[in-house]
């Protein structure tokens, strides 16, 4: 069996996980010592493991790294949106635990990499090499994968569920099932040094999703005017269909 490594088996990583173990040997890592025996227990190898804002001297290479087929890196390395948080110590954290690996790589970014603007972006407008989030793993590991993730949704992670403003903004979501699935296809095709906004392909607004989630008609008008992220790009390359295209029905 195929041996996949997934730094950060957080939400997401462990939805990735938990999909993917009946293809690939579960290499998992965990900041939370009391997650250690849980991820162990669905038959995760487990390393606890942090990547600290400054620089960890002690920090060593991952001992697994070198028999995985892929790694998935799922720990945010952009901080907060607008925060001006030093991150470049962490990221060295990071890059030192992976060592020399060669294999298959995936960085999970963000949508966030684009500039607050009402139009429609693509990977282009934004080219990773000027990203310092994304371009500080290409520099040392150039075949890395960069996945630019759309908010998360999926299960309980509903917009119905969360205190929301700006009801009449465009959505930029993605649910986890997409995301996993745009994963495997992309393991299966041996993908390397790839950018790709995963993002569902239908943008309503805040608004006319809560109401659908909640089942309650949608009586303003509708709006195509707004921050939109393209995944033209990935449906394309990678001949993907969503099954999850509109983020009204994520709940169903």
């Amino acid at each position: 069996m195929k041996k996949l490594g997934i730094i950060g088996c957080g939400w997401l990583g462990s939805q990735i996980a938990q999909r993917l173990s009946d293809q690939y040997k579960i290499f998992a890592t965990t900041t939370t010592e009391s997650k250690v025996g849980d991820l162990e227990s669905k038959g995760y190898q487990t390393t606890l493991v942090s990547f600290p804002n400054e620089l960890d001297p002690e920090m060593k290479e991952w001992e697994n790294a070198k028999d995985l087929d892929a790694i998935i890196i799922s720990v945010p390395f952009s901080g907060i949106r607008g925060a001006k948080i030093p991150m470049n110590e962490k990221r060295e954290n990071l890059l030192n635990f992976i060592g020399n690996y060669q294999g298959q790589l995936f960085l999970m970014s963000s949508t966030g990499v684009y500039a607050q603007e009402e139009k429609e972006f693509t990977e282009e407008d934004q080219p990773a090499e000027n990203v310092e989030s994304e371009s500080f793993i290409l520099e040392k590991f150039p075949q890395t994968n960069i996945l630019r993730l759309g908010g998360l949704m999926g299960d309980q992670r509903l917009l119905k569920n969360y205190h929301i403003s700006n009801l009449d903004q465009l959505v930029n979501h993605i649910h986890y099932a997409d995301i996993v699935s745009v994963i495997e296809k992309m393991l299966e095709n041996h993908s390397e040094s790839k950018v790709y906004n995963v993002v569902a392909p239908i943008h309503p607004n805040k608004e006319e999703v809560i109401n659908a989630q909640k089942d309650l008609p949608y009586d303003g008008e509708r709006t195509t005017v707004g921050r939109t992220i393209s995944p033209e790009k990935l449906s394309k390359e990678l001949n993907f269909e969503f099954q999850y295209p509109d983020p009204r029905y994520f709940h169903l």
